[in-house]
């Protein structure tokens, strides 16, 4: 199947170390050779790439690889086609659309036999409250995953006139991932990063196999951060010491299908799991989400201005106690366990430059 990465940052960085690795299971250490893409957040703006391509040998994938753009949140997909023609653009993933004037963007790894490509797109399911005049959404190629992204996306749109709140957007997306699930328990493998903006991205895992084989599709993740140390790719002869090109100020949670380096601590995702990465860090449950959001790192766009005229502090009379709220201690725990693991190991945290990279 496909493989997925993402970066989500307290500090602006560029992600180079881990794209280096990451697009060599393009054609050359792995065999997910049918095109890439990535999609960099750059303030509201979103930057996409994508090749049909194997990443390994693409010229456009080279250029990225050394081209340190500095984001605070990012994702990028390698494509072992399944459905959708191979060898066309519409296919290939991160596919991105705008929702309440905020781009959004979206990659999965798996099959979701409820919008399978074997089916006439307006014959699967309507998610949520979305009703048939709600579909706003349409895929242009002919992935599950996009079927799947468009989907979510109405299913956002008819429970949301404006953007929602953070704790809001990560309970409706649970909702939403588990009506998916449900009824295909034992066939459905539904790995997939979202992004929602600058700030936020989100990642479900609902692992597996396919039936005959032995590769395990799911996500893991780690978070680097003081004190950083040196950190080892597995698919390429290469290490970066970030102790020397990183700051206290950065933390950097990088996520993907397999861990891309050997002297690090990953954490697998659970089945059934949704995080939500703000800063480099994972939030478990809805609740723990508005800490971001107090903050000032909701989703933002004019939207909000327009109904609240203020910038982006909106419904804020919500959050009136989010004072005594804190992020529960296993985001805190995972933290510091990490680092300290890592420390124990010689890896550390790392960030994807090369002068400041993760």
């Amino acid at each position: 199947m496909c493989q997925l990465l993402g970066m989500n940052c307290a500090q602006k960085t560029d992600f180079c170390f881990s794209f280096a690795g990451f697009r060599l299971r393009g054609g050359h250490s792995d065999k997910h050779s049918d095109g890439w893409g990535l999609s960099i957040y750059e303030g509201r703006g979103l930057r996409t790439f994508t090749d049909t391509l194997p990443a390994a040998e693409s010229p456009l994938a080279e250029l990225v690889s050394k081209y340190p753009i500095k984001t605070l949140n990012m994702i990028s997909h390698i494509r072992y086609a399944t459905q959708g023609h191979k060898g066309d653009l519409a296919n290939v993933h991160p596919f991105q659309r705008e929702l309440w004037g905020i781009q959004f963007c979206f990659c999965h790894n798996g099959d979701v036999p409820k919008f399978s490509s074997s089916v006439d797109f307006m014959q699967h399911p309507l998610l949520g409250k979305t009703r048939e005049e709600d579909r706003i959404f349409h895929p242009v190629g002919d992935t599950d995953s996009e079927s799947l992204f468009c989907a979510i996306l109405n299913a956002l749109r008819a429970e949301y006139a404006s953007p929602p709140t953070l704790p809001e957007l990560y309970k409706t997306v649970q909702e939403l991932c588990d009506e998916v699930i449900s009824g295909e328990e034992d066939t459905a493998i539904l790995n997939f990063l979202l992004g929602c903006g600058e700030f936020t991205l989100m990642a479900y895992s609902w692992p597996g196999s396919r039936p005959g084989s032995k590769v395990w599709n799911g996500l893991y993740y780690t978070i680097r951060q003081p004190p950083f140390t040196k950190a080892n790719l597995v698919d390429m002869d290469y290490h970066v010491d970030f102790s020397t090109v990183t700051t206290d100020n950065d933390r950097v949670a990088v996520i993907t299908t397999k861990p891309l380096t050997d002297n690090e601590k990953w954490v697998e995702m659970k089945k059934g799991e949704l995080l939500m990465f703000d800063r480099g860090l994972p939030y478990f449950h809805a609740s723990a989400c508005e800490r971001a959001e107090k903050e000032g790192r909701g989703l933002c766009s004019k939207v909000n201005k327009k109904i609240n005229n203020n910038r982006c502090v909106f419904k804020r009379e919500r959050f009136q106690s989010m004072d005594s709220i804190m992020v529960p201690d296993e985001v805190c725990t995972l933290g510091n366990t990490i680092a300290g693991e890592s420390n124990a190991q010689e890896a550390g945290t790392f960030q994807d430059t090369m002068v400041r990279s993760h």
